[in-house]
C-alpha cells in the first residue's frame, strides 16, 4: 500500500511538472528545465552519504571499537539478505539515527549516542530494522526523483517572474497563481512521500525483527527525548533532518501538510495492529 502511494504522488508531481512546464515554454522549456533539475539533484543523490554525514558531524566506527553495535547491524542486515551497511556514530545527547546510501551495497547507518543510551536492546535493534528498511527499499532515489521533479516545478515556476504567461490580463493572473501555488503543491507532494517511505520503513523494520512493539516502543521514548534533548537547529541539521527517524528538533516541526515525518501517534497505533505469534528474535550478547 505504501508503495503504490508513493507511485501515485510521484505521478502527480510529474502531471504538475508537466503541466507547468508547458504553460511556460511549451515542451522544449519543460525539458530544459527538467533536465537541469535532474543534473542538481541527481549529483546531490551520488553524494548523498557523504554530504549527510558530513552535516550530522558522523564519525565511522569499526567492529574492533564498536562490537556490540558492530554485531547488532551485522545481523539486522542479513536478515534482510543485503550488504553489512557502513556504521557511524554521532556524538549527540539527542537520540536518533538515519540510513542513507544510493543502493543497498552503500548503505550506511548512522546512530547517535543519545539514542544507544535511552533505548534497550530490543528497541535499538527495531530502529536498525527501520533504517536498514529504507536502504533495502532504496528511499535515497525515491527521494532524489522526488526532489528532482519539486526542484523543477520550483524553478519553472520562478521563471514566471521573467516571462509571465502571455500579455493578456487572464494570462498574467494564472501566472502569478502558478508561480505561488504550484511550488507549495509541489513541496506538499514530496513531503507525503517522504512521510509514505517512514511508513513503509516502520512496516519493513516490525517484519524483519517480528517485534513492533520494540519499535512502536522506540517511536515513543524517542519523541519524548528529542523534547528533552533536541539537535541544535542549525542550517546543516535543517538540511538533513528528513532523514532522522524521527524530527530531531523540539515542537515536531509543522503542520502534517508539511511535515516529512508522521505523527508519532499514527506510527505507533499502526505498529501495534502488527502481530506476530513467533518471539521476537534473540538478543544479541557481545563477543
Amino acid at each position: 500500500m505504501n508503495t503504490l502511494k508513493t507511485t501515485v504522488l510521484l505521478t502527480a508531481l510529474t502531471v504538475l511538472l508537466v503541466g507547468i512546464g508547458y504553460f511556460v515554454g511549451g515542451l522544449g522549456g519543460m525539458i530544459v528545465f527538467f533536465v537541469l533539475a535532474a543534473v542538481m539533484n541527481m549529483s546531490a543523490y551520488w553524494f548523498s552519504d557523504r554530504i549527510a554525514l558530513r552535516m550530522a558531524g558522523a564519525h565511522e566506527v569499526t567492529e574492533a571499537q564498536e562490537p556490540q553495535l558492530f554485531k547488532m547491524v551485522a545481523e539486522v542486515a542479513a536478515r534482510a539478505q543485503m550488504p553489512m551497511p557502513k556504521l557511524f556514530v554521532i556524538e549527540t545527547a539527542t537520540p536518533n539515527a538515519f540510513a542513507t546510501g544510493r543502493s543497498p551495497e552503500k548503505g550506511v547507518v548512522a546512530v547517535t549516542t543519545g539514542i544507544r543510551r535511552l533505548l534497550n536492546e530490543n528497541e535499538l535493534k527495531a530502529v536498525i530494522g527501520h533504517e536498514i528498511g529504507h536502504v533495502k527499499n532504496r528511499d535515497t532515489l525515491t527521494s532524489s526523483i522526488a526532489a528532482t521533479i519539486a526542484g523543477a516545478i520550483s524553478m519553472i515556476s520562478f521563471m514566471l517572474l521573467w516571462f509571465g504567461g502571455g500579455r493578456s490580463r487572464e494570462g498574467a493572473l494564472l501566472s502569478i497563481l502558478i508561480m505561488i501555488l504550484a511550488p507549495i503543491a509541489a513541496s506538499i507532494i514530496q513531503f507525503a512521500i517522504s512521510r509514505t517511505r517512514e511508513f513503509a520503513a516502520d512496516e519493513f523494520g516490525a517484519n524483519l525483527t517480528r517485534d513492533p512493539e520494540s519499535l512502536a516502543s522506540a517511536l515513543l521514548k524517542l519523541e519524548q527525548g528529542v523534547q528533552y534533548a533536541p539537535m541544535q537547529d542549525t542550517p546543516q541539521q535543517e538540511a538533513i533532518a528528513a532523514l532522522y527517524i524521527v524530527h530531531p528538533f523540539r515542537g515536531g516541526g509543522m503542520g502534517k501538510l508539511f511535515s516529512t515525518h508522521p505523527p508519532t501517534k499514527e506510527r505507533v497505533e499502526r505498529l501495534r495492529k502488527m502481530t506476530y505469534s513467533p518471539k521476537p528474535y534473540q538478543r544479541y550478547t557481545a563477543r
